[in-house]
């Protein structure tokens, strides 16, 4: 059957979905609708664009035309939905400030997320965020052609810390301001430390446990909460985002626990002819079973998969998302999965914590750097629940391991006989992970003696 799909959104859920769907479907009618000007772009490359490590700003881009071609799929960009009629299934939109309607029959909804800009007294157009391209240019253009000396950087979430280590690059001297104790709420505060210190050898001044209440002198003093002023030319506010709801909440599709979209195991809203994915939908934590909002990329890549194969008559199997993530602070690679022990105890889920300092390579190899390492599991069957690497090689890998491990459902008793591979390059004859396992084997076998 030839259906008519229509996919509100790009970016890593309307246009991957769209090219998910084109694999499997060579007939269906594909539309992709976006309010702003790019269908298809490198969210996570932005701030290395912005730090010139990538240099050429096409690499981050997929071509309108390009997509359109290879995936045979009518794009619209500027175009901005505005309602949906689901007794008609029909959207109605703008573009050029005319009104258009449209028909569906299958109706798919990526509206993500837009960046939390706070209504702050004396706020002026030096103060930016990074969610798009066009707010990518607008920053390249304002450091380009006002030359800033300094820059403020209000969140130390994923976006915050690296663009602390991009704008740094750019010459900037940086300073950050956290409202928490540490940076990165997504570890613990042992591991985050780590994190800390780092910034600060690094140059940045880093004020925790303040916010930024105010500005003043045309948006370039920050007037913090503690009383503290601090003189910056650029601000980038990295504070969080908020997902864009209004369509489905006009549209009376449900919400769930975390205010996101409400979506089942094959991603269809409470109406069977509407699917939603990306940042805006609400998924299910593999650990604790409960509602989760997770923004990342790969979540949204495999929601684009499931609709797919829904479409296409096939039911995948999920059991709930880590949020496993990796990012780069200066010569750190941060790379966290599952649960922390904070979120651990907030949800009275009990657990076992274990730290370790490993280290990437045979020490005897020249280029061996240090790792540290922690998991949290469950004091009673030793199954995994979470764990975080930081260091300047090896992260990755370790972090890897682990999210294979937990989705394993492994205990820590099998981390110390996963057999990784031994090179003195690469690693030691017993790998950090099986050092970290034998850690927590031994407190796992007293706590249940």
């Amino acid at each position: 059957m030839v259906n008519k799909i229509v996919i509100v959104g790009g970016v890593g859920g309307g246009a991957t979905v769209a090219a998910q769907i084109r694999r499997t479907d060579p007939d269906s009618e594909i539309h992709i609708l976006d309010r702003c000007g790019y269908i298809s772009f490198a969210n996570c490359g932005m701030p290395y664009y912005l730090g010139r490590d990538i240099t050429d700003r096409d690499r981050i881009i997929y071509s309108e035309n390009d997509f359109a071609e290879k995936y045979n799929i009518s794009i619209e960009t500027h175009a901005e939905v505005t309602h949906i009629e689901r007794e008609k299934k029909t959207i109605f939109l703008k573009k050029n400030n005319k009104p258009y309607e449209m028909d569906y029959d299958i109706l798919i909804l990526s509206p993500g997320a837009r960046a939390v800009m706070p209504d702050l007294q004396g706020i002026q157009s030096n103060t930016f965020t990074l969610r798009t391209i066009e707010d990518m240019d607008q920053i390249e253009a304002f450091i380009s052609e006002k030359k800033p000396k300094t820059a403020a950087i209000i969140g130390g979430g994923f976006v915050g810390l690296e663009m602390v280590e991009n704008l740094h690059k750019r010459g900037l001297q940086c300073s950050l301001i956290d409202h928490s104790e540490h940076v990165m709420k997504r570890l613990d505060p042992d591991m985050a430390s780590h994190v800390d210190e780092h910034l600060i050898e690094n140059g940045v001044e880093l004020y925790l446990n303040d916010k930024l209440k105010s500005y003043s002198n045309h948006g370039t003093t920050l007037h913090l909460q503690s009383g503290k002023t601090i003189q910056a030319d650029i601000t980038l506010m990295a504070v969080g985002i908020t997902p864009n709801l209004e369509l489905a909440k006009d549209a009376g599709l449900e919400l769930g626990e975390t205010g996101a979209i409400k979506v089942n195991k094959v991603m269809q809203t409470n109406d069977p002819s509407i699917y939603a994915l990306g940042d805006a939908v609400e998924e299910v934590d593999f650990i604790t079973k409960k509602p989760a909002h997770v923004a990342l990329a790969w979540p949204a890549h495999r929601q684009a998969f499931v609709i797919a194969s829904h479409l296409n008559g096939e039911t995948i199997q999920r059991d709930g998302i880590l949020g496993s993530s990796l990012f780069r602070v200066f010569d750190l690679t941060v790379a966290i999965t599952g649960q922390n022990s904070q979120a651990l105890k907030e949800l009275n889920i009990p657990f076992k914590s274990v730290t370790s300092k490993g280290f990437s390579h045979a020490g005897y190899y020249p280029g061996s750097e240090k790792l540290w390492m922690k998991i949290v599991y469950d004091p009673k069957s030793g199954r995994l629940l979470g764990g975080s690497v930081i260091g300047e090689k090896g992260a990755d890998k370790r972090m890897a391991v682990l999210a294979t491990a937990i989705k394993g459902k492994l205990t820590v008793d099998d981390l110390t006989d996963l057999e990784l591979g031994y090179n003195p390059i690469y690693s030691s004859s017993k790998d950090a992970i099986n050092i970290l396992g034998y850690k927590a084997r031994e407190q796992w076998k007293k706590s249940n003696s």
